[in-house]
This record gives structure tokens, C-alpha cells and sequence, in this order.
């Protein structure tokens, strides 16, 4: 079959039910960069690219880009390593990674991130270091013993779908510092730096072996894809012959002539002085995070530190770590996490508009456990999902997302068959509230106690009165579900 007839087929296929249900995954980054645990604390990712482009990889908050920042003389990253390393080579960290393992319990993680409300769970099974974190047959030809000896993706794997939840996997296609060992300073030398060779046999070997031995949910590729598309596609086809029922992400950018003409240094500087011009002119939320292009075939998309503020009609997974990093970072504190509040408004905000929210969770590495922190904002989406969960599982978008009270404070609407769903963004104070513009007749409770809901059309408004008052638990967010008069 040509590359265009199996993309044809493809793009026949419907997003499965279970992920337009699930709405909340966890994501995590963990491996032998969490044992350094370090990157530089100035700011989002598209801040250090605006401020800082001419070394900006290098400067990223990620702590999972360590042994590329480490090459960058000058570096903050560079100068930890040599403080507290000396000449160490990055390698060197596998071992005390591994004996970190000894205390780890997968149950107790997965048992978190049910409690949490989380329907699904993607691990980083290989990141831009190339430690593949599972006993893989598939040998790094250029570095011995690349891979740990425990099989953490399978025994997560086991976890978690044990605690009922669906199990995806996470593997850099487009970067492998272990085939390119090149530093990478700008966007320009990252993007162009998707190893040729031997690479591209690898690492099609390498996720076909991680289908076939977990056939994981979600296919989560990132970066690019390191072979033509004729190749990628049929990959595709096989994936969903194994798994009927899984998703792929949007970052499989296939290799290509324009691609490879990146590699040639003048036309990098070229697109280099463009990006560099363009990120100039970035303000406000875009200027944060990260919206992949669109790919001719995905499940969905998926922004970074970033959103789509308006309901899309291509399904979304919204990804972030709790702090400017997914992997763990030593020197965060509670003040350098986003509130719970926010997140799990963001949160929201996403369900309204088609999309997921994919929270990553950045474990140590020394001792394998999550931070208290990252525990806490994990405790308190469960907390909030479990009195306000029927307005988010299994919900559709409605006809429009964004809503208002008459006092400025925002609404945010899903519909469940049946039903329209009203989640107020913050507590409720009084015992009326005037939603502007919507007109709905119905029989209406609050969510977090079943209380009745009265409800009075004002002209074009529409005025709720509550049967009780006070905020849900934790005072983030109220939900109202109003069962539609036929």
C-alpha cells in the first residue's frame, strides 16, 4: 500500500471513546537526569528562548535537558556539574539511578494517581538522553549498557492498569544524545539534530519492541520521527492492528528534504535569525509554552505550558509540569509550583475546549520517591474531581466554552447527554448568581453535596439560587449540572 492510501486509511479512524472520556492523565519524567536534578530557575521554556536564544537549550528550566546544558560552556547547568561532578562524564549517573530503584514501590504510585483522578498514566520510557528504562533486546550501538536492568515500564505498567487506569508510553523519536552528542544552543541546532545513521533502524525498533511487550494505550512520540513518512505510517497501522483502541500524539514529524537541509549550517543560521525575530514579538501566555504544528496524522494535539483558548474540533492534551520543569528539580520549593488553584483551573479550561490535561509528575531520583509538593497538588485535584467529576469525565464540549456571571466571574460549560454542566471558576459567596447570556430550562443541583438549584430566566440571563452555600472543597471551583426540560 502507497504512504497516501495508508495515511487515507488513518485518517478514517475516530478518537476512542475511553480518551475523550478520561480527560486526566499523569505524565512522568524520570531517569538518571534526576539525580543531578538541576537546570536553571529563569522562568518558562519560551522565556529562556525569547531572552536567551543564541544558548537558549541550553538555559531551558527542563532538568531532563541536563547533559546537553552540561556541553554548553558557561552554563549555569555546566558550572553545577563541574562544582559538585568535577569531569564526571553524564553516564556516571545511571548507577545511582538504578540504586534508587530499591526503594521503589509502584503500587504506592499508582495508587496516587487514581486517588488523584487521573484515568491514565504515560511514562517517559526513553528520553533525550537515550536511557531506555526497560531491559530493552534492541542494543545501543554507541552506548554499552544504555538501558536499566529493571523493567520499570512494565512493572508500572502492571501497576497501573491494576489500580484500573490505562497505561501509555512516552520515547524521544527525534533526539538521542547518545547518537548526536553534538551541544545544542539554539532551536535551529535542536531541531536539525535528529541523528541519520544507525538512529532511525533504532528507534524503530526500539517502539515497536515497547508495543509489542505493553502494548500501551497512548503512543506519546516526541520531537520528530526520525524516518520518512512511508515508514511512520505503516508503523501507525500497526500499532492500532495491536492495540484497536490506542492514540497517538502529534509530534511525529517524519523525516524529509527540508528537514535534512537543516543540517547545512548556512540555512540554519537563516531560520535561526527568523525564529530568534519572531519569538520577539510573543507576549503574554504564548510567549510561555510550546504548540507543535499540526502533522498529517494524529489522535491529537498536544501544547506545552501552553492552551487553545477556543473549543477545537481536533481532540487536545494539554502538558505541563507542576513547576517550570517535568523532571525533578533539587532546588524548587513550594513557591515555584503553580497553586492547585490554577492548575486545576487551566485544567478546566481545557475540558471546555476539547482537550485533556496531561500533569507531570517529576520523581527523585535518589530515592524514587514524588515531592510533597508535586503529593499535595496531586491530593487536591482528587479531592476537587471527586465532588465535581460529573462535570468533567465522559462530558463533550457544548456549543461554546467561556461563559460570565453578571459580578465578572468566569463560567465554563461541558454537556453530558442530557445535561449542561456550569463549573464557576472560584467559590460561591452568595446564595444567586446571574449567568449572562444563556437561556436553559431545566432541573439543576450543585455537585459537591447534591443540593437543589433554582432556576429563573432574567431576559437573556439566566439566575441560579442555591439551596446551600460555601465553596466546594479547596474553594477552587463550583460545578452545577442542569438536566435539560425535553
Amino acid at each position: 500500500m502507497s504512504s497516501s492510501s495508508t495515511l487515507k486509511e488513518l485518517s478514517k479512524r475516530d478518537v476512542p471513546d475511553w480518551y475523550n472520556d478520561a480527560k486526566f492523565g499523569i505524565f512522568i519524567h524520570w531517569g538518571a537526569f534526576a539525580i543531578p536534578g538541576f537546570a536553571p530557575r529563569l522562568g518558562s521554556i519560551g522565556e529562556a528562548f525569547a531572552k536567551d536564544y543564541d544558548r537558549a537549550v541550553a538555559m531551558v528550566p527542563y532538568t531532563e535537558w541536563y547533559w546537553n546544558a552540561t556541553k554548553v560552556p558557561g552554563t549555569p547547568s555546566a558550572e553545577f556539574h563541574k562544582t559538585h561532578y568535577g569531569d564526571a562524564p553524564y553516564t556516571d549517573f545511571k548507577q545511582p539511578f538504578e540504586e534508587g530503584l530499591k526503594q521503589w514501590d509502584p503500587s504506592a504510585w499508582a495508587e496516587a494517581f487514581r486517588d488523584a483522578g487521573a484515568r491514565y498514566v504515560v511514562l517517559v520510557t526513553k528520553h533525550h538522553d537515550g536511557l531506555s528504562l526497560w531491559p530493552s533486546d534492541i542494543a545501543n550501538p554507541h552506548e554499552e549498557n544504555w538501558s536499566t536492568s529493571r523493567d520499570i515500564v512494565g512493572e508500572l505498567a502492571k501497576a497501573v492498569r491494576a489500580a484500573g487506569m490505562r497505561f501509555g508510553v512516552y520515547y524521544s523519536g527525534g533526539i538521542d544524545w547518545t547518537f548526536n552528542r553534538r551541544p545544542m544552543r539554539t532551536l535551529g541546532d535542536f531541531i536539525s539534530s535528529t541523528p541519520g545513521g544507525d538512529y532511525p533502524a533504532y528507534a524503530m525498533a526500539q517502539v515497536r519492541e515497547l508495543i509489542e511487550k505493553y502494548e500501551p494505550s497512548v503512543l506519546w512520540n516526541d520531537i520528530s520521527w526520525p524516518t520518512r513518512s512511508k515508514s511512520l505510517y505503516q508503523l501507525f497501522s500497526d500499532y492500532y492492528s495491536a492495540v484497536p483502541d490506542g492514540v497517538v500524539n502529534d509530534r511525529w514529524v517524519a523525516a524529509s528534504v527540508p528537514r535534512e537541509l537543516l543540517k547545512i549550517p548556512l540555512v540554519r543560521k537563516l531560520i535561526d535569525r527568523k525564529i530568534k525575530a519572531s519569538l520577539r514579538k510573543r507576549s503574554g501566555k504564548e510567549s510561555e509554552g510550546i504548540i507543535p504544528p499540526p502533522v498529517p496524522h494524529s489522535d491529537f494535539r498536544t501544547p506545552e505550558y501552553a492552551a487553545f483558548a477556543e473549543i477545537q474540533i481536533k481532540k487536545w492534551e494539554a502538558t505541563r509540569g507542576m513547576s517550570h520543569s517535568f523532571g525533578f528539580n533539587r532546588n524548587d520549593t513550594d513557591a515555584d509550583y503553580e497553586s492547585a488553584e490554577t492548575l486545576i483551573h487551566d485544567f478546566i479550561d481545557a475540558v471546555s475546549r476539547n482537550g485533556n490535561l496531561l500533569l507531570n509528575v517529576g520523581p527523585r531520583g535518589t530515592d524514587a520517591t514524588i515531592p510533597d509538593e508535586q503529593l499535595k497538588r496531586l491530593k487536591q485535584f482528587g479531592t476537587w474531581l471527586r465532588a465535581n467529576g460529573d462535570a468533567i469525565y465522559g462530558t463533550r464540549p457544548w456549543t461554546r466554552s467561556d461563559g460570565e456571571t453578571d459580578d465578572g466571574q468566569a463560567v465554563r460549560f461541558t454537556a453530558s447527554p442530557g445535561r449542561l454542566n456550569l463549573i464557576f471558576k472560584g467559590p460561591i459567596t452568595s446564595k444567586q448568581l446571574l449567568v449572562k447570556n444563556l437561556s436553559i430550562v431545566g432541573t439543576a443541583r450543585r455537585l459537591a453535596d447534591d443540593s437543589p438549584v433554582t432556576l429563573e430566566a432574567q431576559g437573556a440571563d439566566l439566575l441560579l439560587t442555591f439551596a446551600s452555600s460555601g465553596s466546594d472543597p479547596i474553594g477552587t471551583a463550583v460545578s452545577i449540572s442542569i438536566a435539560a426540560n425535553d
